[in-house]
């Protein structure tokens, strides 16, 4: 059965929208590297996007920019020759493992497939008691890093232990730190709904419902998290369509990273019949036009909230720098576009 809202959408703008973002990634001469103490490596907004633009240029069937793409990161990723030295001891770096996974996925490089996997692996050399990675802190960003390469890993290899990881620290974070609401605070120091934050809740969420079998022990307990989540998010939707810097706080400013990631949830929702059609796909609509909107000539998406520690003021979050192109709206706007332009699961 066909679902009507993909009928409503002029797919030419958003085609080209995903051509701008993968041609602006492409013109950037530097890599964002992360780097903190001893953790350090690709930066996870850059190894999102990346992995997004690859899987836009093969859906477009532009074998020019999927080559290109591969090209750049392929140098990268060439651990023996000394050119990228990522650590693989903490959450952030170790979701770089999605990137030569996904060039497995496009070259059959075996090489490529080893080293996703090391960094899969990697999360789980030291595990916790309750069977959880070492690399879980309880920050909400987690749900999504952990998950994003534990489900990648999953996806490329068929291997049940990932798709068991995945499920295991989704519905241990849902347990621990969703609210009644069906929304995060940014952290038990910040009691603040920001919208990035949940962001990545709410995308997390959505790509593992896509291919957990509803048998599968953790189903309801993730299903049930995030349709609490999605419904909480559908009545803070803003008349722009967009969704606000602090979810319920309403002289907050329109951020458009969040606004990707939840529009992205409420369109993996749909698909996968969990969400109503009828009452999620008009604000998927709402937040498709004004995103576009968002969107300079140059590729970039604008007002995109800079990358925000803890606080426990909400003046650090109602103020906090906006940024055109910064690759954490990059990544989500073209993760939006794929979930749109790919109208099956």
């Amino acid at each position: 059965m066909s679902i009507a809202l993909f009928n409503k959408i002029d797919k030419t703008p958003v085609q080209n929208t995903a051509l701008m973002i993968i041609d602006n990634l492409l013109q950037r001469k530097e890599f964002m590297y992360y780097h903190v103490d001893t953790v350090h490596g690709i930066h996870y907004a850059e190894v999102i996007t990346a992995q997004a633009a690859m899987r836009a240029a093969h859906k477009l069937n532009d074998a020019e920019r999927l080559q290109s793409l591969i090209k750049r990161y392929q140098a990268a990723l060439c651990e023996e020759e000394g050119r990228v030295k990522n650590t693989r001891n903490h959450v952030d770096v170790n979701v770089y493992g999605i990137l030569p996974l996904e060039i497995f996925k496009h070259t059959g490089d075996h090489k490529y497939l080893e080293q996703g996997i090391a960094f899969a692996d990697g999360q789980w050399e030291k595990k916790l008691p309750n069977g959880l990675s070492s690399q879980s802190r309880y920050w909400i960003d987690d749900m999504f890093m952990i998950g994003a390469l534990q489900l990648k890993s999953y996806k490329i290899s068929g291997k049940e232990v990932f798709l068991t990881r995945t499920t295991l620290t989704v519905d241990a974070y849902l347990q621990k730190l969703q609210k009644a609401n069906g929304l995060f605070y940014h952290g038990e120091e910040a009691p603040f709904f920001w919208g990035r934050g949940n962001g990545w809740c709410a995308a997390s969420m959505a790509q593992v419902l896509t291919v957990l079998p509803e048998q599968h022990k953790y189903y309801i307990s993730i299903k049930n998290g995030y349709i609490k989540m999605m419904h909480t998010l559908l009545q803070l939707q803003r008349e722009t369509g967009m969704w606000n810097q602090l979810l319920d706080y309403k002289e907050a400013w329109n951020e458009s990273s969040c606004t990707a990631m939840f529009a992205y949830a409420f369109t993996e929702g749909i698909k996968a019949r969990i969400l109503s059609e009828n009452e999620y796909g008009p604000a998927v609509l709402k937040s498709l036009s004004a995103l576009l909107q968002k969107m300079n000539l140059d590729g970039n998406l604008t007002e995109v909230c800079a990358g925000t520690g803890q606080s426990k003021e909400s003046t650090y979050y109602l103020e906090r720098p906006r940024i055109t192109g910064d690759l954490h709206g990059q990544a989500f706007m073209l993760s939006f576009i794929l979930s749109v332009l790919e109208e099956d699961i």
